[in-house]
C-alpha cells in the first residue's frame, strides 16, 4: 500500500499466499491521502498529529493503525482477526507492537480523543453502539474523519454520526470512495446507546424455544433468529453427558446454548472472531442456564492449534459465513471445516447448515471422506461429517 506516509506491506489474517483479497482499498488510501493533503504534505500532517491522542474504529485489516504507527493510534476493532493482522502489519513495517493500544469494542475506550479516524463498518448498529461508547471521549476540538467505500455510506450513516457525534458532512467520492467529516458538539446529548437487544426466542425451536437471547451490536442477526440457525435448531443432535461440543462462529450463542439444554452435563465452547459476538453469546448462556454451568467463551480463529487441543472435542455444530466485510469467499468456511477436523475425536461429528447452493457437501466430503445430509429444503442442508 503506497501512501504519503510510506509504502507498507499488508496481509489479512492468517496469512495466505494464495488470498487475492487485498488488506486495504481505496478507503483507507483516500482517507490517508487526505490527512497529508490537508497538511500539504506527510510531513505537515505528522507535525499536525504530533502529541495527539488518536484513536482508529474498525480498522479492518490494520492499513489506517499502520501507517500512522510512528503517532502511536489506538485501534479499536470487533475484529478478532483484524487485531492479529494489525499485529502482523505493525511487526512487518518495523513498528512497535504494543498490544495495549489494540483494544477490543468490548474495553473501556481512551479517556480523551483528539483525532478520531473511522473505518465505517458493515455493521450500522456496531457503528451506533461504538459512536456512543466514544462519545464521551471526544471534544470541541476533536477531528472526526469516517472513510468507507460509496456503497458502505448511506443518509442513515451520515444521521449516526449527526445525531451522536455532531454536524456532519461527507466528501466528493474518490476511486469509489467517500469520508465523512464530523464536527463533535459538546452540547449533544444523544442518550444511552440501545444496545444490546434482548428478546424471545419462538416456541417451535426445540430446547431453546421461548428462552431469552442477548445480542450486542454487530452480531449476526441481532433482531431476529435468523433462518439457517432455525433450520439447525429443528435437527440438532443432542450431546452425549460430558460430550465436549464446539459453538463454532457462535453469534450469539443461540445454538451452543440450545446443545447444552439438550445434553445435560455437556461442556460447551463458544468460538467467534467477533468479540461483540462472544460477549453475546456468553451473557445469552448464562440467561439460561445460570452462572455455574460449564462453557467457555473464547474470541479467536477458529479452531486453530492454540485454541483447542487436536483429538479433545465430540460434536461441532456449525453456521459459516461466506463473507468476508464485502467480498464473498469460502476461505472463512475452509479454515472452519479444517480445524474441526483437526479437533474432533475419531467418531467425532461436525454438523453444519449452510445455503444448498454453497456446496458444502463436495468441501466436506473432500476433507473427512464422508458427509450425510440430515435434512435440507428448498434453501439450506444440514450436512453431517464425521472423523473416522
Amino acid at each position: 500500500m503506497a501512501t504519503p506516509f510510506g509504502a507498507f506491506d499488508l496481509t489479512r489474517f492468517p496469512e495466505d499466499p494464495r488470498e487475492r483479497l487485498r488488506a486495504w482499498d481505496a478507503a483507507d488510501e483516500y482517507l490517508l491521502r487526505h490527512l497529508a493533503g490537508e497538511a500539504d504534505s506527510a510531513a505537515g500532517a505528522a507535525t499536525e498529529l504530533a502529541g495527539r491522542r488518536i484513536a482508529v474504529l474498525g480498522d479492518r485489516w490494520g492499513a489506517l493503525t499502520t501507517a500512522l504507527a510512528a503517532h502511536r493510534p489506538v485501534q479499536i476493532t470487533d475484529s478478532h482477526l483484524g487485531r492479529r493482522a494489525t499485529m502482523a502489519n505493525l511487526a512487518r513495517a518495523g513498528a512497535a507492537v504494543d498490544e495495549g493500544r489494540l483494544l477490543t469494542t468490548r474495553d473501556t475506550p481512551p479517556e480523551r480523543i483528539d483525532v478520531l479516524l473511522v473505518r465505517v463498518p458493515k455493521s450500522l448498529a456496531l457503528l451506533e453502539d461504538q459512536l456512543h461508547r466514544l462519545a464521551p471521549s471526544v471534544h470541541a476540538g476533536t477531528v472526526v474523519i469516517g472513510t468507507g467505500m460509496v456503497t458502505e455510506i448511506h443518509t442513515s450513516t451520515l444521521r449516526l454520526f449527526e445525531r451522536i457525534l455532531g454536524p456532519t458532512r461527507t466528501s466528493l467520492a474518490a476511486r469509489k470512495a467517500r469520508l465523512i467529516f464530523c464536527t463533535p458538539d459538546p452540547a449533544l446529548d444523544p442518550g444511552p446507546s440501545p444496545w444490546p437487544h434482548r428478546y424471545a426466542l419462538p416456541s417451535d425451536v426445540g430446547p431453546v424455544s421461548g428462552r431469552t437471547v442477548v445480542n450486542h451490536a454487530g452480531t449476526f442477526c441481532a433482531e431476529r433468529l435468523d433462518i439457517g440457525t432455525r433450520f439447525l435448531l429443528a435437527h440438532l443432535p443432542a450431546p452425549a453427558p460430558g460430550a465436549r461440543v464446539v459453538d463454532l462462529g457462535c453469534g450469539n450463542g443461540v445454538v451452543g446454548t440450545a446443545a447444552a439444554l439438550a445434553g445435560p452435563g455437556a461442556e460447551v465452547l463458544f468460538v467467534d472472531e467477533s468479540h461483540q459476538a462472544v460477549a453475546s453469546a456468553e451473557e445469552t448462556f448464562r440467561a439460561n442456564l445460570g452462572p455455574d454451568a460449564p462453557a467457555e467463551f473464547l474470541a479467536a480463529d477458529a479452531l486453530a492449534p492454540e485454541v483447542v487441543a487436536a483429538g479433545s472435542v465430540d460434536l461441532v455444530l456449525n453456521n459459516p459465513p461466506f463473507h468476508s466485510h464485502q467480498a464473498t469467499t469460502d476461505a472463512t468456511a475452509w479454515r472452519m471445516f479444517t480445524g474441526a477436523k483437526r479437533a474432533l475425536r475419531p467418531g467425532g461429528e461436525l454438523w453444519v447448515v449452510g445455503n444448498r447452493h454453497l456446496g458444502y457437501h463436495v468441501k466436506l466430503r473432500r476433507l473427512f471422506g464422508n458427509c450425510r445430509l440430515v435434512a435440507g429444503n428448498p434453501k439450506f442442508v444440514v450436512l453431517r461429517a464425521v472423523k473416522r
